[in-house]
């Protein structure tokens, strides 16, 4: 009976709610969490201050390991490494960028002289076949020797400067030679696009003109007479053909060497190259470089 008792006694006795520790101690365990994570989140200036200055003075912003304490450097005032000086890197970055841009710019202005130069060369030689069409066309008739040509900056210039006088001392009228010297030129020019201008030129002999008030109105009208028979006789285009009137002013050879007036009076016939300046620019240098002889005849 006392047996029975005793066990009844035990069995009131035991804790079923044991479970209610382990749950309390979990909820303590996330409230000390929720804390801790709440604290992390409220940044105390003044401490985030003193940490940044503690880590630049490990990184050689200062001499000593803390504020206030002696120098583990034998030479105080020095650091083990150099202080990072601040924007250093973005200043090399920019300098980096800058060499890049000007490598880049100095390429193109180089990739672009040379496409300059190479139509240049081009157009030179293009207009040295030209020249040698005419020239085979002026032997075939033995007339070579009336005209002079060369390449300048403007395209192929022939010069009719005939032996047997183009024109007629103060006339502007051309002889039967210089009519054949046109002739002949004139289908080599017809096939051509290129805009031809005529250029009229007066000797330097200091004599007023019989027929003209001066030589700019002789030189002129040598121009128009050749511009005109090119157009009304020869059939070239009138809208590719312009005239222009330079008097004495433009000499072909130094007036003072002998033989130089009969050669100065003279009508130029141009052949405009139709390229940009900067590239009929590089025709004297493109020129050169091919040698002696290379744009004269």
């Amino acid at each position: 009976m006392m047996r029975d008792r005793r066990r009844h006694t035990d069995e009131e006795h035991s804790n079923h709610e044991r479970w209610l520790v382990t749950y309390a101690d979990m909820v303590t365990l996330l409230m000390v969490l929720f804390i801790v994570m709440f604290a992390m989140s409220q940044v105390d200036q003044k401490k985030f201050n003193a940490l940044k200055e503690g880590l630049a003075a490990g990184f050689g912003q200062s001499t000593s390991i803390q504020d206030g304490s002696s120098s583990i450097l034998e030479q105080p005032g020095e650091s083990v490494a150099a202080p990072i000086a601040p924007n250093k890197f973005a200043i090399e970055v920019d300098q980096v960028k800058t060499s890049a841009v000007s490598k880049a710019i100095a390429d193109h202005a180089d990739q672009q002289a040379a496409r300059h130069y190479a139509e240049a060369k081009a157009e030179v030689d293009r207009l040295k076949a030209l020249l040698e069409r005419l020239n085979q066309a002026l032997r075939r008739h033995h007339l070579e020797d009336d005209v002079q040509a060369s390449i300048d900056s403007r395209g192929l210039v022939v010069s009719l400067v005939s032996r047997h006088v183009v024109f007629e001392p103060n006339l502007a009228t051309l002889s039967p030679r210089g009519e054949l010297v046109v002739d002949t030129l004139a289908p080599v020019l017809r096939d051509i696009p290129d805009p031809l201008q005529i250029d009229g030129h007066t000797n330097q002999v200091k004599v007023k003109p019989k027929y003209y008030p001066t030589d700019w109105e002789l030189s002129a009208a040598r121009a128009i007479t050749v511009l005109r028979h090119l157009d009304e006789a020869d059939g070239v285009p009138a809208a590719r053909l312009t005239a222009s009137a330079f008097g004495h002013e433009k000499p072909l050879i130094d007036p003072s060497k002998p033989g130089s007036q009969r050669l100065n009076k003279r009508v130029d016939i141009v052949v405009l190259s139709t390229l940009p300046t900067e590239t009929r620019d590089l025709f004297d240098q493109v020129l050169e470089d091919q040698g002696p002889g290379g744009g004269t005849s």
